[in-house]
């Protein structure tokens, strides 16, 4: 009698997978699974890794689910193939990593960043907070928290000599007043993408 072959992930999709469902919400909402794998494999990419196994080793400090003591990850990481795929949530988050993967839909609308409960609990220490946030569609504020501001002037002062003495010049080069701007909302997570002045005034990278 031949045995029957046990299911087999694929390696990437399962770390990935892993990596979303850690992340996400005890929801196991699939369009925010798939949302938060879209994201990882995009900044996969953009950091210049071939494998989500390099990208952890690289970047163990991206997703802090890694390294956390995330106990969902930590689940997933140590379940059977086929008890994965017999669990309705993870094979969700299977399903999103192959997307991401395949480059499918993005459910987080060109995201680079996201956050969960801990922008409202850590709302006036959060950093993203501190620089300034700004919800694209009201939906997005699933935590119901205030917008931030901080505003950034940027000057180039000049010198010029008139009339026998030195005068100084200012002339504004810049402003923004927040640098983050939400592009979705699934489950219990925001996402988020640079605000666009801000990266094209200071060069910034839109994946840091």
């Amino acid at each position: 009698m031949t045995a029957i072959a046990k299911p087999r992930i694929n390696p990437e999709v399962r770390l990935l997978a892993a990596m979303a469902y850690g992340e996400a919400s005890l929801a196991d909402s699939p369009d925010e699974m798939y949302a938060l794998a879209s994201v990882l494999k995009r900044q996969r990419d953009a950091r210049g890794y071939s494998s989500m196994a390099a990208f952890v080793a690289g970047e163990p400090s991206f997703s802090f689910v890694v390294g956390n003591g995330n106990k969902r990850y930590a689940h997933f990481k140590k379940t059977k193939d086929e008890d994965i795929l017999a669990n309705a949530g993870m094979k969700i988050a299977i399903a999103a990593a192959e997307n991401a993967l395949a480059n499918g839909p993005d459910k987080s609308n060109g995201a680079w960043f996201w956050d969960g409960a801990d922008i409202k609990s850590n709302y006036k220490k959060h950093f993203k907070v501190r620089v300034g946030i700004r919800f694209t569609d009201p939906s997005h504020n699933i935590y119901d928290i205030n917008e931030s501001s901080k505003l950034v002037i940027k000057h180039k002062v000049t010198k010029k000599k008139a009339n026998g003495k030195i005068e100084t010049y200012k002339e504004e080069l810049y402003r923004y007043d927040h640098v983050y701007e939400s592009t979705a909302a699934h489950g219990g997570t925001i996402f988020w993408k640079q605000n666009t002045d801000y990266l094209r005034f200071t060069k910034a990278k839109e994946y840091k």
